[in-house]
This record gives C-alpha cells, sequence and structure tokens, in this order.
C-alpha cells in the first residue's frame, strides 16, 4: 500500500503552493460531489418544491457538520497512511469490523442499485432505454476503474463532478426571487411540524453518509498523501463541502422556483429527481428540463462506480487483502471482485421487471441512519488517541463540538430510521 513519507505526492512536488494544492485536490471534492447523487438529487428536488426557499437554512449547518467530519476524515488518512476499516479492525475487535461491513454492504449495494436506477431515469428522459443505458453505464465504469491507474480515474472523476454546473443553471433559469432565497439561507423558516422536521432529518441523513467516511480516508491513502499534505488536503475537503452545498441549495432553489406553491404543476406531489426534471419544461424551459436530467443522469453514472470502489475499499482493508486502483487485477483480486460484483450485481437488478425500487432505496436510508453513529463513534475514539495520532488527535474543544454533532446525529438518525420504517 502507498503510504506516507518520501513517496507522498506532497513530497514529490517542488512548485507553487497552487500547484500543490492541485496535486492533492480530489478526494475531498470527489466524495462531496458524489452525495449528490440519485438519492440526494431526489431528496434535495422534493424539500424545495414541498417547502420553497424556506428550507435553504439547513445547508449552512449542514455543511459545517459535514466540514468536521471529512476533516477528521482525512487527518486520520494522511497521519496512519491507513484506511478506517483497517483502524477499526486494529483499534477495537474483529466482531465490531465485520458487523460494520455487512451493514455497510447492505446499505452500499442498495444505494448502487438506486444510482443505476437514475442512469435508467434520466437516459428515458433523453429517449434512451434503461435496458440499453444501464448495461453500458456498468460496463464503462468497470472498464475505467479494471483498466485505469488512480491519477487517471480520479482526474476522469473530477472532470465528470462538472456536470453538477448543470443544477447551478437550472436555478437561474428558473427565475428565482433572489431576495426570497437570501432570506430562507438566514432566516429559519416553515411550521417546524412532524413533516417539515423529518426533511431536515433526511437532508441531513443525505449530506452526511457513512459510506463517505470509508472513501475519504481509502483515496487519502491510495493517493499516497502524508502529514506534510494535511493542510491541502483541508483545503480539498473545504471546497468539496462548500460545492456540495452550493449544488444541493441550487436544486433546491431550481424546484422551489418552479414547484412550490404553483398548483398548475402540483408543486408538493413531486416525489423524485425525474419528475422534477420533467416538470421543469413547462415552467422553466426545455432547456431547463435536459439540465436538469443530464445532471440526474452523470450524477448517477458518477455514483454508480464511486459506491462499488468505495465498498472494494472498505472490505479489503477490514479483512487485511490488497487494493488499490494502481494494482492489476493479478495483485488484487479481491479488490476487483468486490467491485465487479457491485458493478454487476447493481446493474443487473435495475433490469429485473417490477422490482420495488423505492423500498430498496428506503432501506438504504434506514441501514445508513444506523450505521453513521457507530462509525463516527469510532472515528472519534481513534481521532482522540495519541498512539494512533500522535500530535494531530482532536483539540479539547473541537472533540467537544465533535462529540455533541455525534450525539445530536444519533438522535436524528434514530428519528429518520423510525419515520422511514413508519
Amino acid at each position: 500500500m502507498t503510504i506516507k513519507g518520501k513517496n507522498s505526492a506532497y513530497q514529490r512536488l517542488k512548485g507553487s503552493r497552487l500547484a500543490l494544492l492541485l496535486a492533492v485536490m480530489g478526494p475531498g471534492i470527489i466524495v462531496s460531489m458524489v452525495d449528490n447523487d440519485a438519492g440526494g438529487i431526489a431528496t434535495y428536488s422534493v424539500a424545495g418544491a414541498r417547502y420553497g426557499y424556506e428550507i435553504l437554512w439547513v445547508m449552512i449547518p449542514t455543511v459545517v457538520l459535514l466540514y468536521m467530519v471529512q476533516e477528521m476524515n482525512a487527518r486520520m488518512g494522511v497521519v496512519t497512511g491507513k484506511g478506517l476499516a483497517a483502524l477499526i479492525r486494529e483499534r477495537f475487535s474483529l466482531r465490531l469490523t465485520a458487523l460494520v461491513m455487512v451493514a455497510m454492504l447492505v446499505a452500499n449495494f442498495a444505494n448502487t442499485v438506486s444510482n443505476f436506477a437514475g442512469v435508467a431515469a434520466g437516459a428515458e428522459i433523453f429517449g434512451v432505454s434503461g435496458y440499453v443505458a444501464v448495461p453500458l453505464a456498468a460496463a464503462g465504469t468497470w472498464w475505467l476503474v479494471l483498466k485505469g491507474s488512480y491519477k487517471t480515474v480520479e482526474k476522469i472523476f473530477l472532470l465528470v463532478s462538472l456536470v453538477y454546473v448543470a443544477y447551478i443553471v437550472s436555478a437561474f433559469m428558473a427565475g428565482p426571487d433572489w431576495s426570497e432565497v437570501a432570506r430562507g439561507f438566514v432566516t429559519p423558516g416553515g411550521t417546524f411540524d412532524v413533516a417539515y422536521i423529518l426533511m431536515i432529518i433526511t437532508i441531513i441523513g443525505t449530506t452526511i453518509a457513512p459510506w463517505m467516511q470509508f472513501y475519504q480516508q481509502s483515496a487519502v491513502v491510495d493517493k499516497g498523501l502524508g502529514v506534510e499534505s494535511l493542510g491541502f488536503e483541508r483545503a480539498d475537503t473545504a471546497i468539496g463541502a462548500v460545492f456540495l452545498a452550493v449544488t444541493a441549495s441550487a436544486i433546491m432553489i431550481a424546484c422551489a422556483a418552479a414547484f412550490f406553491n404553483n398548483p398548475e404543476v402540483g408543486a408538493t406531489q413531486i416525489s423524485s429527481a425525474e419528475q422534477a426534471a420533467l416538470a421543469l419544461a413547462p415552467v422553466a424551459g426545455e432547456y431547463a428540463s435536459y439540465l436538469f436530467a443530464a445532471g440526474l443522469l452523470f450524477a448517477s453514472l458518477f455514483a454508480g462506480s464511486i459506491l462499488p470502489l468505495s465498498t472494494a475499499y472498505t472490505v479489503c482493508e477490514a479483512f487485511g487483502w490488497e487494493y488499490g486502483i494502481d494494482r492489476k487485477f493479478s495483485q488484487a483480486p479481491k479488490f476487483y471482485t468486490v467491485y465487479t460484483s457491485f458493478i454487476v450485481g447493481g446493474a443487473a437488478i435495475i433490469l429485473i421487471p417490477g422490482m420495488p425500487l423505492i423500498q430498496v432505496m428506503l432501506l438504504s436510508q434506514a441501514v445508513n441512519g444506523l450505521l453513521l453513529p457507530v462509525v463516527l463513534t469510532c472515528m472519534l475514539l481513534i481521532a482522540r488517541d495519541r498512539d494512533v495520532m500522535g500530535d494531530h488527535v482532536n483539540g479539547d474543544t473541537y472533540n467537544t463540538v465533535a462529540w455533541v454533532v455525534v450525539m445530536v446525529l444519533f438522535a436524528l438518525d434514530i428519528l429518520l430510521v423510525v419515520s422511514t420504517v413508519l
């Protein structure tokens, strides 16, 4: 495994600070942008359509929480040179590691299925059958990771993440009242009834997911970033968090402008991203509709390749198997077997007529809700351990705030799981 030290990306570069930042950038941005997957886009679309600009304020505390969690995650990666699953296995019991892995497998597979469903839905808006688009998407993402190097794969992922600009453009084309938008960000609004509170919980739960912790730390290690790169990786994480917030806000703004309190389109009946894309056409114009649909298609394709990759990283770290995109199949057969199984299985399920995709997505949401506080608790215990983190442990203030955040997430996720089941 490539770890910190003389082989780190930081030490190989002698250029300016900008060049160093550009070299380090990738894991933080990719993990945040992938979080805007089919399920995320659907959540933000429904939030904007049902509650208008009054729900926008939620993104401010959410992005702060996201940065705190992902910064701690990246710091653990550059300091230890190990992925999160490996640290959990070493710091805690193999039994806990196995339980976390089982939950991750269930949640990530369900999420992978939902993202291939997003590929099918996005493609069909453009007149391409899902039975054609899904196999092509699966084959393309599988070939990319199997044949590409880490640098190549990361560059392509960063390039594809530019598709989220489509949502920003859609937001402008929907013609929102920008003074109301500004007020929505700074003034909590809404009736704060049960449905509104559950929507807030869902937004937070969608934005901060367990798989993100495993992927970013593994990517930092796979890229070979050392302690010297920590400041730049923090910047990478901050940029990713801000991009996620801007994109999510743009989706909510577009749907709020087009559907909220608009009886002509049945605003509050929007229940999925593809419905939002189709309904935008008569309100914001055909181009806005196609931009929204293109965002759904490519975001789902993007996430459909990252989630299986995150799973392969996590499983191999947990059990001490060889892994990494830079390795050939013969060097890391278990890594590529897990990745291939998720790609093939996720795509195959979408091709089964009558598959209850809503139930699959609800299952993934419930498992994520149960798993996230457990993962964050493990992270906080490790990040406070000087034997593991040395001088880079969480400070007292940071640690106190982080524990408060975890307790809040415990409460929110319990509510989210209960609401999902009911």
